[in-house]
């Protein structure tokens, strides 16, 4: 059969009335056209696209959807840290005015299974079941007991003071040590209070600590904190009894993984929940887990049959949403007399709260201090011991930069110390032991593989950034004023883009894959759809971008649409910096078939080779001369609404579906360091932070603009964590500081200049080559201002070491108090 387009078909490619252009005049000449260029977005400052729609007020998050019959629902917490409960009587609250229902732990159970959260390449990890609503005991100040449902939240909240509770309060655990001696189990029928432990040594590791020189060994603490998110939690859930179906509107980062939860959870076909992202007011890891009151909505909208929403107010943010970073960690370092590192001895007790968080684990965080501490260096000897144990208070689990920030800190603490007994420069000190650039791949002694690094030319470009040898003038001179300045450095490496080897293997239903669907509509727009989530961070932005290359069109050609999965591809969603280089592969991927294609059927319209043919700026044109033979508007005129003008074996096939996942490396490291310049009062203990540097190595930059914003959010954030944030504890397991009057958080005058420089080594495991850089201002900061600070008090032979570096803490390091 002729293949060839019918030539009484014709009529399918006229141009529109819109598109005829008139005959040129007698004795003119038609002007030509000038040659179609596409602007190349990658690598280009690019506003992100929903700014104004967001700064116009045009956002719509959770909280602000309105549905019919729409029910609220507040949950009655434990005022204690451990208790029994004796009695619940609900039934004076089930009275109020406007209460729909009230019901206890018990009552939802029957529709809402419990969870354990471990996972199997997490040796020996152990935590038990966990309701949606707890039953007869709670573990922490804060878990729920009830739930009250009312026509409106001021009613529920109303009617909590009418819920009558007896408790027997039980032993309270919550000091780490005490929690590891198992003193007082919490929970018996695990025997005792551990929940994971971890232990390894490198062949050889004692003989080879015994032949250095030096040995430096220091305890430091890092206080618990928490992301404390613009918008709180919110989910809004909506059974339909009719179709047995369950639609959420969830702030969430990873709206597969709940999908598939909910299923599972509350017994409905995974094919008949949709959890639809709105926009969220930022996550920082906050929201990539489960919460029970969240599971406990879902499970009241199946109860009653109605939508259920639930948001946290800050004051339940403060005790529910996962806390992080509680740590207590020695570590040791040896080297020999010209400074050579021969390796590192690490003891990691962290506490995580009464459970493990489902269905992540509460074990990744030390787990990933016991991976990465020592990362940066060329060293082979390395043991590490690690206990993560269960306390009385609220649970922790991964949040920005999961481990990284401990890691970094007691890695970058010792080496510093190592340089100041040796009488060595600690940017020497660094630059002798540093991973050398050329030595890639390379296998740490933890079992990591790295794919190549950079961080002898992130050293030199941060040093030549800041005027180092500058700065130490300065220091020097201000010294001899009585005015105390101090330098830290903390050389960092990231996990980013992690691959199947981080919860998939271990049984984890978390997808490491992400997909993009690129579609070109028939008026020339291009959609594309993808299952990285929007929290804030500008992955919309970067895709936009990747999109528009890709294609060959223009940015505002392109409409981004992700959080949903009744519409977008399968994917793992927002979490440990993989948006840009698992999902913005997966777009370019899409993107680049989706362009084959649009020249496929140009080809067969134009019948031309199609080799002859490219598209740029919205039209297929001749790829030698950049002329323009057919705007993308007609062919998708033609593929849409004409396909039967073009060959009849020839089908137009004008959404392009692609995933991406990494394999090769089990994550794609990025590395950077960082540098703090702090002044210390020695009278007050009052630290000034006075500038902050960073250089970042996370391969192909994609929007500067927001790599650059992201890493100054995340060294603020890092920043908060060194000298302001902390969840204050007392003995019997209350919060102290739950609310923003009292648990602080850095504000504009808390910030230094930051200024930021990048080296560039793409990943070779995608095409696009981007490496992750969400988290890498967090991992590093604390340990450069740490430095900075210890650095400032050297003077006084004074060292600060536990986070956060409060003025009662210094003076108390300089013996004023």
């Amino acid at each position: 059969m002729n293949d060839r387009i019918d030539p009484h078909r014709l009529d399918a490619l006229a141009p529109q009335a819109s598109e005829v252009e008139a005959p040129p005049k007698p004795g003119t000449t038609k002007t030509a056209k000038p040659a179609k260029t596409q602007v190349g977005y990658v690598g280009q400052s690019v506003p992100r696209a929903n700014a104004k729609r967001l700064l116009q007020g045009r956002g719509a998050y959770t909280d602000d959807l309105k549905f019919p019959r729409l029910a609220h629902v507040v949950f009655f917490r434990s005022p204690h840290a451990h208790a029994r409960l004796k009695k619940l009587d609900l039934s004076r609250a089930a009275r109020q005015p406007g209460v729909i229902a009230a019901f206890d732990g018990r009552a939802i159970a029957d529709y809402c299974t419990p969870w354990v959260a471990v996972l199997g390449h997490l040796k020996g990890i152990k935590s038990p079941p966990q309701y949606a609503v707890a039953i007869d005991r709670a573990c922490w100040q804060g878990e729920a007991v009830a739930a009250i449902v009312a026509e409106t939240r001021a009613q529920a909240e109303d009617a909590l003071g009418h819920v009558v509770a007896e408790w027997e309060e039980l032993p309270v655990v919550t000091d780490m040590e005490d929690a590891l001696a198992n003193r007082t189990v919490i929970h018996p029928e695990l025997g005792d209070n551990i929940c994971f432990a971890r232990s390894f040594e490198t062949e050889g590791f004692d003989a080879a600590m015994k032949k250095a020189d030096l040995v430096v060994e220091e305890t430091y603490g890092f206080g618990r904190h928490t992301g404390v998110t613009m918008e709180s939690r919110v989910i809004l859930a909506d059974y339909n009894a009719a179709e047995h179906s369950l639609t959420v509107y969830h702030a969430t980062q990873a709206p597969h993984m709940m999908q598939d939860i909910f299923s599972r959870h509350l017994n409905i076909p995974e094919a008949n929940v949709r959890v639809i992202c709105k926009d969220v007011g930022g996550s920082f890891g906050i929201k990539v887990h489960v919460y029970p009151d969240e599971m406990a909505t879902a499970a009241l909208s199946v109860m009653l049959r109605r939508p259920v929403k639930f948001v946290a107010d800050r004051l339940e943010s403060f005790l529910t949403d996962i806390h992080a970073r509680e740590h207590k960690a020695t570590v040791r370092l040896a080297c020999m007399k010209d400074g050579t590192i021969v390796g590192f001895d690490l003891d990691d007790l962290t506490a995580i709260g009464p459970y493990s968080v489902y269905p992540r684990t509460s074990g990744i965080e030390g787990n990933q201090v016991v991976n990465l501490t020592g990362g940066p260096y060329a060293h082979k000897a390395y043991r590490a011991k690690m206990n993560v144990v269960f306390t009385n208070k609220n649970v922790t689990c991964q949040y920005r930069a999961v481990g990284h920030p401990i890691a970094v800190a007691l890695t970058e603490a010792i080496v510093d110390l190592a340089a100041q007994k040796l009488g060595m420069d600690p940017a020497e000190f660094r630059r002798k032991n540093l991973i050398a650039d050329d030595a890639y791949p390379y296998s740490f002694p933890s079992g990591l593989k790295f794919e190549k690094l950079s961080h002898h030319q992130c050293l030199d470009k941060l040093l030549a950034l800041m005027d180092y040898t500058g700065l130490r003038a300065e220091q020097a001179a201000l010294r001899k004023q009585g005015i105390h300045r101090g330098i830290g450095l903390a050389a960092m490496i990231e996990v980013t883009n992690p691959s199947p080897a981080f919860y998939g293997v271990g049984g984890a239903r978390i997808s490491a894959q992400d997909g993009a669907t690129v579609r070109l509509e028939p008026t020339g727009m291009v959609t594309c759809l993808v299952s990285v989530t929007e929290q804030g961070q500008g992955t919309e932005g970067v895709f936009t971008q990747v999109c528009a290359d890709a294609v060959g069109v223009s940015i505002d050609k392109v409409r981004v649409i992700t959080g949903d999965t009744g519409v977008t591809p399968y994917g793992g969603g927002t979490w440990a910096s993989r948006g840009a280089g698992i999902g913005g592969e997966a777009v370019l991927q899409a993107g680049k078939a989706l362009r084959a294609n649009i020249l496929d059927i140009a080809a067969a319209v134009l019948q031309v080779d199609r080799a002859t043919l490219d598209v740029r700026a919205n039209s297929v044109v001749d790829k030698a001369s950049g002329e323009e033979r057919l705007p993308l508007a007609e062919v998708g005129r033609i593929g849409y609404f004409r396909p039967d003008t073009l060959p009849m074996k020839f089908q137009a096939e004008l959404t392009v579906t692609r995933h991406y996942t990494p394999r090769e490396y089990g994550f794609t490291f990025t590395n950077g360091i960082q540098a703090s310049y702090v002044e210390v009062d020695t009278d007050t203990g009052f630290v000034k932070l006075l500038r902050h540097w960073c250089v970042e190595d996370c391969g192909t930059v994609i929007n500067p603009l927001l790599v650059d914003e992201q890493i100054r959010g995340g060294i603020v954030q890092g920043i908060g964590a060194a000298m302001l944030e902390e969840c204050l504890y007392s003995a019997e397991g209350q919060l102290l500081n739950g609310s923003l009057a009292d648990y602080l958080v850095p504000m504009t005058g808390d910030t230094p200049d930051i200024e930021i420089a990048h080296v560039s080594t793409p990943t070779r495991q995608s095409e696009l080559g981007a490496k992750g850089v969400g988290e890498a201002g967090t991992a590093g900061a604390p340990g450069a201002v740490m430095n900075a600070i210890n650095d400032a008090l050297a003077p006084f032979d004074a060292r600060v070491r536990v986070q956060p570096f409060t003025p009662e803490r210094i003076l108390k390091a300089l013996g004023k108090i």
